[in-house]
């Protein structure tokens, strides 16, 4: 086939001459034409625009702050209190010793980019994309101490890995049987993690089962046994309040510092939640062995204080 063969072959329109057809207007027509009887209805409806819905409690009122997102109800959220989760308790509390400027918003680990709360995401930055990546927990620690106000006491050793073991195995293993596992405290359980989610009976006593069985399969882990002994739970972590009181002793913060930091978040994350009122404990053998030791109850006034202005 020559080129020009080529050429009218591949050409839009027909290769031969026809005669013309009569010019006819081709009706308009396409995705966002209205269809002429929609357009007679809309004809005797003039449109109407409306003001616009108020933004829902828990969005920002000023979105040039960071967010933490945290287990926490819409209000107590807006209001900027503490957390019901000890995890996420620990960093919203370490962020204002920090000074960190931030505001924390309702969520659960199903909304969270790494599967856990707390997560943050830093103040918006049109110029830099990577301003909106969300920062994990494991991450916060040196995000607060650059982004703070405030030096923090800066802890290491043998010492402070014991009393950290301390709370994440003894007092921990304890608080998730307390919550989580004791038929006391149901009611509480549902109240913090499950009604939240939804109105369904069905769907609550899946989630409640789901949480259960998680936390017991992270307590039978943690101990090494087939089964979950409560009392030598409750034993263990009022072994473990004996010995923070101890090391704390007379001073107003861990390891003698001048300051809180980290370490005095992480504890006063368990400390502020048994002792807080506003939650409705009904097995409180783990709270009453806390009230053992006014050390660690005082510790957790002198933080309330001094991150939420708030004295009891």
């Amino acid at each position: 086939m020559s080129q020009a063969s080529a050429a009218a072959a591949a050409a839009p329109g027909p290769a031969t001459t026809t005669p013309a057809a009569p010019h006819r207007t081709a009706p308009r027509s396409g995705w966002f034409t209205i269809p002429e009887p929609l357009r007679l209805v809309f004809r005797q409806f003039p449109l109407v625009t409306y003001a616009p819905n108020e933004l829902p409690l828990r969005s920002p009122s000023n979105r040039d702050l960071p967010v933490l997102y945290v287990f926490a109800s819409d209000q107590d959220a807006w209001k900027g209190l503490p957390s019901y989760n000890p995890s996420c308790l620990k960093w919203q509390t370490f962020l204002k010793l920090a000074g960190v400027q931030f505001r924390i918003a309702p969520s659960s680990n199903h909304a969270s980019p790494t599967g856990a709360l707390p997560f943050l995401i830093p103040s918006s930055s049109p110029s830099d994309a990577a301003s909106q990546m969300p920062i994990p927990s494991n991450k916060l620690e040196r995000y607060a101490l650059e982004k703070g106000a405030e030096k923090l006491a800066d802890t290491t050793g043998s010492k402070l890995d014991a009393y950290q073991t301390l709370l994440d195995h003894r007092i921990r293993n304890a608080w998730l049987y307390a919550l989580y596992l004791s038929p006391g405290n149901s009611s509480l359980l549902s109240q913090l993690y499950v009604e939240p989610c939804s109105a369904s009976m069905v769907v609550r006593t899946t989630i409640m089962h789901k949480l259960r069985r998680a936390a017991e399969a992270e307590v039978l882990q943690s101990i090494g046994a087939p089964r979950v002994p409560p009392t030598t739970l409750y034993i263990g972590a009022e072994q473990a309040f004996e010995a923070l009181s101890a090391g704390l002793g007379s001073d107003e913060w861990f390891f003698g510092n001048s300051r809180p930091g980290l370490f005095d978040a992480a504890v006063f994350a368990y400390t502020h939640l048994l002792l807080d009122d506003n939650l409705a404990w009904i097995d409180t053998r783990l709270r009453d062995s806390l009230l053992k030791f006014p050390a660690l109850v005082e510790h957790r006034k002198r933080l309330l204080s001094r991150c939420w202005g708030k004295t009891e």
